[in-house]
């Protein structure tokens, strides 16, 4: 058996846990929803605003983030004393009821109010599922291939969903993408009415401010954890640019159908998923600081290069190289929160903290991306997001130095206040 197929079998082991096992088969149907979701967005911002929809899909992406930097933190400090198990459960619940009446929206104001109720749940969701994850799974190479796991589940938001979404749509109209996405929430919430979810540890004398507050200082006073905060800021700018911009180069600029547009977005999960699998082993043999570096310049590269494309094929190359830097950077980010609150009760609401931070990294991005695009062109949109993560690269260096990449004097100083 070759070296990869080896990678790969052990990658899989964790699979073994039965747990870990129903909790990641939840978090795929969900995800599968949410792409789906996703991609019927895009083509109905499309199917409201014509050529515009890159402005509107870059707002209705900036409300999202925005729900979710302003509400993350406080959301989940609120929920983390009731059981997880149930807290999953009417999150998702919530979500597919919300979903369910996008087919019958008329109005682009309709979807953002929708999109900020979504997002509201989201907000206490994502935080609670990441910090799941580290107690299922204590040893960290274990954690790190579940990381793996969970980095694919999620570009399956860009691949196997939109090919899903190209199906339907040969059988559907647009608004039956709506109702497929509600069926990932169901079968998400049963799967995990049917798992084994871990309590979490929760003794705290704070109020829901200061456990929201907490998971902010901890952060933010990490050297480690303020590098990745930059690094996430440049893949924010790829990834922004993809999911905002496709839909305008592909259906205005090159005059081509929907499939092209949910085709370029596949290729993007590619370039993500296609590295995701390469993590495990170049954390074998790098830090996890010298491969997010290597994915910021992809992402800065990437965009620089995005000005001169000249055709729908050099833009799927392209959307590869630029999924692949995001990967780089974004897979092993959580191996570092979990690190950094190792045995602590702070990890979930610090993991709603890397939510909300990093959120806002892609609040400016969708911004950018939208507002730019559709005012002053494509190519100046891409030497704008550029150079926006070519900062992201400066200073997550310069923060994160290259002698101090394991967990910061700073938590240690924090956790020792309780």
């Amino acid at each position: 058996m070759s070296a990869a197929g080896t990678r790969r079998i052990d990658m899989l082991r964790v699979l073994s846990n039965p747990t870990f096992r129903a909790f990641y088969l939840a978090q795929v149907v969900s995800l599968i929803g949410t792409g789906l979701a996703t991609v019927a967005l895009g083509l109905m911002a499309f199917k409201l605003a014509g050529s515009a929809a890159g402005a509107v899909l870059g707002t209705v992406l900036a409300l999202k983030t925005l729900t979710t930097v302003g509400l993350s933190s406080f959301i989940t400090a609120t929920l983390e004393k009731f059981p997880r198990r149930r807290v999953l459960i009417a999150l998702e619940l919530m979500r597919g009821a919300v979903m369910l009446t996008f087919p019958f929206v008329t109005e682009i104001w309709q979807i953002y109010f929708l999109i900020a109720l979504l997002h509201s749940a989201s907000a206490g969701l994502v935080p609670s599922l990441r910090a799941t994850i580290p107690d299922i799974l204590p040893d960290e190479r274990d954690y790190t291939r579940a990381l793996t796991l969970t980095q694919i589940a999620y570009d399956m938001e860009t691949v196997v969903s939109p090919l899903i979404a190209l199906l339907l749509l040969s059988l559907v109209p647009l608004e039956g993408l709506f109702v497929a996405a509600v069926g990932g929430f169901i079968a998400s919430a049963a799967l995990l009415a049917c798992s084994s979810v871990p309590k979490q540890s929760f003794t705290s004398e704070l109020g829901i401010r200061g456990r929201a507050a907490r998971g902010i200082r901890i952060y933010l006073g990490t050297p480690m954890l303020k590098g990745l905060f930059a690094f996430t800021f440049s893949a924010a700018c790829a990834s922004a640019m993809v999911l905002v911009n496709t839909v305008v180069l592909v259906q205005s600029n090159l005059g081509f159908e929907p499939q092209f547009t949910v085709l370029a977005l596949a290729v993007f999960g590619c370039g993500s998923m296609t590295v995701a699998l390469l993590v495990p082993s170049l954390l074998d043999r790098f830090s996890e600081r010298v491969i997010m570096v290597a994915g910021a310049c992809v992402c800065a590269g990437g965009l620089t290069a995005g000005a001169a494309i000249n055709g729908y094929v050099a833009m799927l190359m392209l959307w590869f190289g630029l999924g692949s830097g995001y990967s780089l950077i974004l897979t092993p980010a959580g191996r570092l929160v979990a690190r950094a609150t190792a045995g602590s009760p702070d990890r979930q609401v610090l993991f709603a903290a890397q939510f909300a931070l990093t959120q806002a990294c892609w609040l400016v991005g969708y911004l950018t991306a939208g507002m730019a695009g559709a005012t002053a062109g494509v190519a100046f949109t891409f030497l704008m997001l550029a150079a926006m993560a070519a900062g992201g690269l400066v200073i997550g260096a310069r923060v994160w130095p290259a002698d101090r990449a394991d967990v910061a004097a700073a938590v240690s100083a924090d956790l020792g206040e309780r």
